[in-house]
C-alpha cells in the first residue's frame, strides 16, 4: 500500500502546484473513517481507496480527483456524511465523491434492474464531470485485481459480468484501452476459466517455442525504419487472452488458425512520419487486404488516432502494426484522461465525450431496465463506420446503421421528421445500410412522425429509444381518444343527463387520478361499461340492487376515424376489413381493439371478448384488401393484371404465387384501396379481362 508521503510525492512530481494540504487531509480523514474495516483479502479496507488513488496518479490527474479517489467509499461504508466532506474538502470534491459513491444499496427485483439503475445514476453523475468516470473506472479496476479474494463464486461472476458489460466498454469509449484490456482479461478469467487457462497455456507454449520471436521481429522493424531515416520506438506484444478468444469465436476458428496474435506498436515523431513509416513497411512486406485502417484522418469517436495495418512478415507470420506519434500514444493509452487538464482554466467534457450525451438521452427515454441495458450496450459495443453530412461533418455510427440511425445521430428532431434519404446523391430506401465514407442527405418533413416499422431495421440505441418513446406516447394518446369515444357512447345509455360534477365524483369512486386514466382504462377494456355507468350514476350499472334492470346495450356505432391502425386498434388479418365494410370490434383487457368485418368466420372465436359495434367514420383513410386472382398461363397475363391495378390507382403491397399448373396460375395479392366501392371496381375490371379467369376477395 502507498504511504501518505509517497502518494503526495507522486502527485507533486507531475503537478508541482497541487494542493498538498488537501491530499494530506483526505488521506488522514479516509484512514480514520474506515478505521478497522477489512477487505475480503484481509487487508485494511483503507488500502483500497489509496490504491485507486495510486492508479489515477499514473494518469497525472489533478489533486481534486486524487482526493476524490481517497474519499470515494467514505459516505457509503463509514459514518461520514456528505456535509462533512463538503465542509472539510469543499463543494467540488463533495460533488465528485457523491457521483462516485457505490450504489450497492439499490434495491431491485432483478440483476438487470440493479445494473441499469447503477448505470443510470452513474452516467447522470458522470455527465456533470467526466472525472467521476475516471475515478469509477480506477475503482472497478482495483476491485477486479482483488476479485479472487471474494469467497462467493456467484458474487465474483456477477461483478465480472457487470465489468464486461458496462465498465470495460465505458473505458473503451473514452479511449482508455489499457484499463479496458486489463478489465476484460480479469473478467474473462472469472467468467470463462477453462477458456482463459487454455489460451494462456497456448501463449506460454508459443513464447517457449518461439524464443525471442517478438523482440526479433520488433528489432527488424526498427532497423528497417532506421535505415530509411525514420527514428522509431518499436514494441511488440501478444494480444490479451480475451481478445484472442473473441476472435476465435467470431471467426469460428481454432487457436492454431489464428495467425495475427502478435501486435507491434511503432511510435514516431509526428503525423507526417506516421505515413512515411507506413509506406516503408508496406514496401517491405505485403499488406493483408481489408486490414488497413486510418484513424488519423478519421479518428474514433473517443479521439483515438493511429494507423493500423496487418502484413505478412518474412517469418511467415501475419502481424498487426499500429503506427502513431507520441502524443497519439498518450491519448491511445489513457484516452480522455490524457488531455483532461482541469488546472488549465477548467472546462467540461469536449466533443470527444459527445457519446455521453447520447447515452443520457437514451436514459431519459427508456421505459424499463432491460431497455436501458439494451440501448446503452448497443451504444457502447458496436464497431464504428464514418459517414458525412452534405456539409462535410463527420458522423460516426455502428456497422449496419441506416439513414434513420444517421438522422437521429445528427439530431432527434431530424430523425423524427425523416421521410427519405440520399446516399451519395442517390435516393435509397430508409433501411439501406450505410457504408464507410458515404455522404448521407436526409429528406425531412414537419408532417412526418417516427414509424413503428423503423424498429425492424435501426441499430443505434438512440434511434430505438426515440422511436419507442414516440410509439408509447402515440399509443397512449390514441387509447385516450378511443376511450373518450367509448365514454361518450356509455353516457348516451344512462337513464338521465349527467350533472357537471358527475365525472369528478366517478373518478373518486373509481380511485383514478384524472380523466385520461379513465379513458385509457375504458379503451383497454380494463374496466367494464357497467362499472363506468355505476360510477357515473349509482344504480345505472346494476349495482347490488336486487331486481335491477340489466345494463342497456350499445346503441350507437363508435367511429374509428382519426385513429391509426396498429396503435389503438388493429385490422384483423383474417378478413382485412376496408372502409365501407360493416365492422365490429373485439375488446379484450389490456389489448388493442381487434376490428373484423361482420361476416368474418373468425368472429366465432371471440367469445372471450366484448363485442363493440364500430363504424369507419366519414372520410376514413383506406385499407389493405386481399385478393385471389387466377390468370391464364400465357405470356403477358401478369402484366395485364398489373396494368389494371395501376389504372385503378391500387398499389400492390404484396404478391405471391400460390399455385400453378399447365393452364392457370393462382396469385394472392394485398392491395391498398380507398374503400369497398373502390375494391368492387377493381374486382369488376379484373374479371372483365380475357387474361384473367377469376378474381375474388379473400
Amino acid at each position: 500500500m502507498l504511504r501518505q508521503y509517497e502518494l503526495v510525492d507522486r502527485v507533486l512530481s507531475y503537478d508541482p502546484d497541487a494542493d498538498e494540504a488537501l491530499l494530506n487531509r483526505a488521506y488522514v480523514f479516509s484512514m480514520q473513517a474506515h478505521g478497522s474495516q477489512k477487505r475480503a483479502s484481509g487487508d485494511p479496507y483503507f488500502s483500497h481507496p489509496i490504491e485507486v488513488a495510486g492508479i489515477l496518479t499514473d494518469l497525472h490527474l489533478d489533486d481534486e480527483t486524487i482526493a476524490t479517489a481517497i474519499l470515494h467509499d467514505t459516505i457509503e461504508d463509514t459514518v461520514a456524511t456528505p456535509e462533512q466532506i463538503e465542509k472539510t474538502f469543499g463543494p467540488n470534491v463533495a460533488r465528485l465523491v457523491d457521483g462516485v459513491t457505490k450504489l450497492s444499496k439499490i434495491e431491485a427485483q432483478t440483476e438487470n434492474e440493479r445494473a441499469a439503475e447503477n448505470l443510470r445514476k452513474f452516467l447522470l453523475a458522470m455527465s456533470d464531470d467526466i472525472r467521476v468516470l475516471l475515478v469509477k473506472l480506477a475503482d472497478r479496476l482495483h476491485n477486479m485485481r482483488t476479485l479472487h479474494h471474494i469467497p462467493n463464486a456467484d458474487k465474483r461472476r456477477r461483478i465480472a459480468r457487470e465489468t464486461m458489460d458496462i465498465y470495460a466498454p465505458l473505458a473503451e469509449r473514452i479511449g482508455m484501452y489499457e484499463f479496458m484490456k486489463e478489465m476484460q482479461t480479469l473478467a474473462f478469467r472469472e467468467l470463462e476459466p477453462d477458456a482463459y487457462a487454455s489460451i494462456t497455456k497456448r501463449l506460454e507454449q508459443l513464447q517457449g517455442g518461439g524464443g525471442d520471436r517478438i523482440s526479433r521481429i520488433g528489432s527488424g522493424i526498427r532497423m528497417l525504419l532506421g535505415r530509411a531515416g525514420v527514428n522509431a520506438d518499436v514494441s511488440g506484444r501478444e494480444k490479451h487472452p480475451y481478445s484472442i478468444w473473441k476472435k476465435m469465436a467470431e471467426r469460428h476458428i481454432s487457436f492454431e488458425q489464428l495467425s495475427d496474435i502478435m501486435a507491434f506498436r511503432v511510435i514516431v515523431a509526428d503525423e507526417a512520419e506516421c505515413y512515411r513509416a507506413l509506406g516503408i513497411i508496406h514496401q517491405k512486406w505485403p499488406m493483408v487486404p481489408g486490414r488497413f485502417k486510418d484513424y488519423i484522418s478519421t479518428p474514433k469517436r473517443n479521439g483515438y488516432r493511429s494507423l493500423h495495418t496487418s502484413v505478412i512478415h518474412s517469418e511467415k507470420a501475419r502481424i498487426e502494426i499500429q503506427i502513431r506519434s507520441a502524443e497519439m500514444h498518450a491519448q491511445a493509452e489513457y484516452g480522455l484522461a490524457a488531455h483532461w487538464a482541469y488546472k488549465q482554466g477548467g472546462g467540461q467534457p469536449d466533443e470527444q465525450a459527445n457519446w455521453i450525451r447520447d447515452l443520457l438521452e437514451i436514459l431519459e427515454h427508456a421505459e424499463s431496465a432491460e431497455e436501458i441495458l439494451e440501448h446503452t450496450r448497443m451504444a457502447m459495443y458496436q464497431d464504428r463506420i464514418f459517414a458525412f453530412t452534405p456539409t462535410g461533418e463527420l458522423i460516426q455510427l455502428p456497422k449496419g446503421a441506416t439513414p434513420v440511425d444517421f438522422a437521429y445521430a445528427v439530431h432527434t428532431d431530424l430523425g423524427d421528421q425523416t421521410v427519405g434519404a440520399k446516399i451519395n446523391s442517390r435516393v435509397v430506401p430508409l433501411r439501406t445500410a450505410i457504408e464507410n465514407g458515404d455522404q448521407v442527405q436526409i429528406l425531412r418533413s414537419k408532417a412526418q412522425e417516427p414509424q413503428p416499422g423503423w424498429l425492424n431495421f435501426v441499430v443505434t440505441g438512440k434511434a430505438r429509444a426515440a422511436i419507442r418513446r414516440f410509439v408509447r406516447h402515440k399509443e397512449r394518446d390514441e387509447m385516450i381518444a378511443l376511450g373518450r369515444k367509448f365514454y361518450d357512447e356509455i353516457v348516451s345509455r344512462l337513464p338521465a343527463q349527467l350533472g357537471q360534477e358527475a365525472l369528478a365524483s366517478a373518478l373518486k369512486r373509481l380511485n383514478m387520478a384524472d380523466q385520461d386514466v379513465l379513458m385509457e382504462a375504458i379503451a383497454r377494456g380494463s374496466i367494464s361499461d357497467a362499472a363506468v355507468m355505476e360510477a357515473l350514476m349509482p344504480g345505472a350499472g346494476g349495482g347490488d340492487v336486487a331486481g335491477a334492470k340489466p345494463v342497456p346495450q350499445q346503441r350507437e356505432a363508435i367511429s374509428i376515424k382519426g385513429l391509426t391502425p396498429g396503435v389503438a386498434f388493429t385490422l384483423a388479418p383474417c378478413c382485412n376489413p376496408v372502409p365501407g365494410d360493416r365492422i365490429v370490434g373485439l375488446r379484450r383487457p389490456d389489448e388493442a381493439v381487434e376490428v373484423h368485418a361482420i361476416d368474418c368466420p373468425k368472429l366465432a372465436d371471440g367469445s372471450d371478448a366484448d363485442w363493440v359495434d364500430l363504424a369507419w367514420g366519414d372520410g376514413t383513410d383506406g385499407g389493405t384488401a386481399r385478393l385471389a386472382v387466377i390468370v391464364k398461363n400465357e405470356p403477358g397475363s401478369l402484366g395485364v393484371m398489373a396494368s389494371i391495378l395501376g389504372a385503378q390507382q391500387a398499389n400492390i403491397v404484396n404478391l405471391s404465387l400460390v399455385h400453378r399448373d399447365a393452364s392457370f396460375h393462382t396469385f394472392h395479392l394485398a392491395i391498398e384501396v380507398r374503400d369497398v366501392t373502390h375494391l368492387m371496381r377493381i374486382l369488376a375490371a379484373l374479371r372483365a379481362a380475357d387474361a384473367i379467369s377469376s378474381a375474388e376477395r379473400l
